[in-house]
């Protein structure tokens, strides 16, 4: 069976797609397998051109298929900031320093223009060139604090009013079947097998 890698060492973001592609019988790593990839430099404005980065370099350097997304939170007080640059919003892949700074840039924000945006778009692409791109998007609002303890990021930010809850209040299963990379994966889903077995 071909192996599909997942182009992150993000722990949460491994299990959440690996839960998800389990029925389909995919056997899957990720850079946490392989402590000397290459790091890609996400140099694109958008989240696509990132993910495409992403998947094009390791596809080549592994030759093997590739699962890449680039993932971000739009906050619209704060015109679409962080967008691409959220795991780095602070610092490098600093959650808390992240954290604090979108608190501080919103102190004062009233509720009602507290609306935020979180967005994936996945990429997968083979050495052979064939390539699926799939999208996703779940609206929130931001907390004035963080509440609760699951999750990563700014999950514990990110409230999502039908289930009076934050991400961060979620179990995974709960998280997976409404967050954005949970919809970016049920997009990718209806295309996977026709990319997979092509």
């Amino acid at each position: 069976m071909e192996t599909l890698i997942i182009a992150t060492r993000n722990v949460g973001k491994v299990q959440e797609i690996q839960a998800f592609l389990a029925p389909f019988g995919v056997e899957v790593q990720s850079l946490l397998d392989y402590p000397d990839a290459p790091g890609v430099q996400e140099t694109g404005t958008t989240f696509e051109e990132n993910a495409e980065l992403k998947a094009q370099q390791l596809s080549a350097y592994f030759k093997k298929p590739v699962l890449a997304d680039d993932s971000g939170l739009m906050i619209d007080a704060l015109d679409g900031d962080p967008g691409v640059y959220s795991a780095r919003y602070a610092g490098d892949h600093d959650d808390e320093a992240n954290k604090k700074k979108v608190l501080t840039q919103l102190k004062g924000v009233p509720e009602a223009q507290r609306t935020a945006h979180f967005a994936t778009v996945m990429v997968g692409l083979k050495p052979t060139g064939e390539k699926i791109v799939a999208y996703g998007q779940v609206d929130g609002i931001i907390l004035p604090q963080e509440q609760g303890e699951n999750g990563f990021g700014y999950d514990s930010l990110f409230y999502y009013a039908p289930l009076q809850k934050s991400f961060a209040e979620l179990s995974m299963n709960e998280k997976n079947q409404i967050s954005h990379r949970g919809r970016a994966l049920t997009n990718l889903h209806d295309q996977f097998l026709t990319w997979w077995e092509a």
